[in-house]
């Protein structure tokens, strides 16, 4: 199943419901297509890579020292899967006025965004609004040699260790719990929207 690589803490904010979207543009490995999107279902691959304090908002800088000190999910050789996300829109700009917008959604600061803005300048920005789940139960993985790198996408054969349901997406997404409720997340939607009007 394809799985996201993001920060650790950025998938905390999701699993908490304090952030809903991502800004993307792919990883170094991806420079020439830039940020594809193949699946609209996939797994949230929490990773150390590129994590850094001064990339996040102020407010979330406790959280983001806990985090640091007691990430015991990510080891050398495992690394635990908790949450599942169903896109539900997507959003290509290159207007960096926008930004100040979709602060609101997300955790990182206005000097992170506006890097990763600056970043492969031929290519858009990637606004993903995603609705998160919460696994019935986390999924522990052996990290592969191959996952590691700037690269935004992985494939994780669960299928071997936990059968085939893990592997169908839907099935997967069927037993997981939405973090934020229906009528907050639709409010989330309709703003997200108005955004680009």
């Amino acid at each position: 199943m394809l799985a996201l690589k993001e920060w650790s803490i950025v998938c905390k904010a999701l699993e908490v419901g304090k952030q809903s979207i991502l800004l993307r543009k792919g990883g170094i490995l991806e420079y020439k297509k830039g940020f594809e999107v193949s699946q609209k279902i996939f797994l949230l691959y929490p990773t150390l890579e590129h994590q850094a304090w001064e990339y996040v908002q102020a407010n979330y800088l406790q959280e983001f020292e806990f985090q640091k000190t007691n990430d015991v999910n990510i080891k050398e050789t495992t690394n635990t899967i908790s949450i599942l996300a169903r896109m539900e829109a997507i959003q290509e700009f290159d207007d960096d006025s926008v930004l100040a917008k979709l602060e609101k959604y997300h955790i990182w600061n206005e000097k992170y965004v506006r890097m990763r803005m600056k970043y492969n300048p031929n290519k858009p920005m990637n606004a993903l609004l995603l609705r998160v789940y919460r696994l019935p139960e986390s999924i522990s993985v052996e990290v592969q040699p191959e996952w590691a790198g700037c690269k935004s996408w992985i494939d994780i054969e669960l299928s071997k260790k936990y059968g085939k349901s893990h592997e169908d997406a839907n099935e997967l997404l069927n037993q997981s719990k939405p973090i934020i409720k229906d009528g907050d997340f639709r409010r989330i939607h309709d703003n997200f929207l108005e955004i680009w009007n």
